[in-house]
């Protein structure tokens, strides 16, 4: 996608023939160990039909029974650890003997922010096999094919704040946001780069500035700045709460977005809603300029009312497999996956939550089969076609 400027260049992968990727796997909590088996089988099949790269699995027990035996989710010399991979596969964390706020940042958070996964990277579209709720998108998948691009390390959910006075009537907490202009036009350089590399070279800038005067005119005052260096695309601004609507009612008019940490995390939730199911969505938290590995992750969380029971939509988990694939530098092959995946599910082979019959399992050795079926139609086997 280019340069977007001095240490926030958006690096192109390495280019090496024949790797072996390094890939810390994460499962963490509820149904996260078993979309996440899922996954990495997926992945080894992938591989091994392409036979011009290859991953070895590193399995971090870092979840919610860890910080309740030992007090912590992540030891000492975690993160260092995880600097030694060149990407991280996370499933999912969150249960109920441990408050929210302190699973979020013990562990996921806690990875995100040192690690300067500053860009959220949420796509969006109707697979195949899935009902969309906006009749209009069903009958035409192609109006809904969205790029939301989160600001993913400061803004609402920088961590800054406190309480006083606990347990008085005058109990006061507060939650501050932080916008700093380094975060900010990193962002947006980010997601207009992203925005250029798309055919539509459309993006639709969020705010709520009108609301929320410092911070956010701050957010306001260096999209200006920004966008007159990209005259190539072609920008729009919205207020959040009119976003949802658009979002809704005119979904052929959105491509590539741009939106603080709390804003983009609402819209793409509400985005995976809109295109069938939160279960399917694939979310890539990135270093843009790789100088950390970057953590991929299905968006539907740790779902502790179906976990064990075999029945786990790992479509979610196969999309951002994919995601990884491409941001690792195998297009071709995360082409492969997905229509693989869109394949399976257009036959019928769906979990319970997208209308169909089939489990965790079912679904999983389906899409293995599938993607070795395509690779040998295609002659992609031991790197025939070329880099993957």
């Amino acid at each position: 996608m280019g340069s977007i400027g001095n240490d926030q260049a958006l690096a192109p992968p390495p280019s090496t023939d024949n790797p072996t990727y390094k890939i810390a796997s994460i499962p963490a909590d509820g149904i996260g160990p078993e979309v996440i088996s899922a996954g990495i089988a997926v992945l080894e099949t992938l591989a091994s039909t392409y036979g011009s790269f290859s991953f070895t699995f590193t399995h971090f027990d870092w979840s919610s029974d860890t910080y309740l035996s030992t007090g912590k989710y992540i030891p000492t010399n975690g993160l260092e650890q995880l600097r030694a991979h060149d990407a991280i596969l996370f499933g999912a964390v969150g249960d109920l003997r441990v408050p929210d706020h302190i699973s979020l940042w013990g562990l996921r958070l806690a990875i995100c922010q040192p690690l300067q996964q500053f860009a959220n990277v949420r796509p969006t579209r109707v697979l195949k096999g899935v009902t969309s709720p906006l009749s209009a998108c069903q009958a035409d998948p192609s109006k809904l094919d969205w790029v939301i691009i989160r600001e993913n390390s400061e803004g609402e959910y920088a961590g800054q704040g406190g309480r006083s006075h606990v347990g008085q009537p005058w109990e006061t907490a507060t939650e501050v946001s932080i916008f700093t202009r380094h975060g900010v036009e990193r962002i947006m350089r980010f997601a207009y780069e992203v925005a250029r590399s798309r055919p539509r070279k459309r993006l639709t800038f969020v705010t709520k500035s009108n609301a929320q005067r410092n911070g956010m005119v701050l957010w306001d005052e260096v999209h200006e700045r920004v966008r007159a260096d990209y005259p190539d695309v072609t920008s729009d601004k919205m207020l959040v709460d009119a976003m949802t609507c658009r979002m809704a009612l005119q979904p052929e008019s959105i491509d590539t977005v741009v939106a603080t940490n709390l804003h983009a995390d609402i819209l793409s939730d509400l985005a995976a809603a809109l295109a069938g199911s939160i279960g399917i969505a694939p979310t890539s938290n990135l270093d843009p300029t790789r100088k950390n590995p970057s953590m991929f992750e299905p968006i539907h969380g740790s779902a502790w009312d179906i976990a064990g029971k075999g029945v786990a939509n790992p479509v979610g988990t196969f999309w951002t497999c994919a995601e990884m694939v491409r941001w690792l530098g195998h297009e071709s092959a995360a082409e492969l996956l997905m229509e693989a995946v869109e394949n399976v599910m257009g036959e019928g082979v769906k979990t319970k939550d997208l209308g169909g019959s089939a489990g965790t399992k079912e679904v999983t050795e389906a899409v293995q089969s599938e993607v070795v079926r395509l690779g040998k139609q295609r002659g992609v086997a031991s790197g025939k076609q070329g880099k993957a």
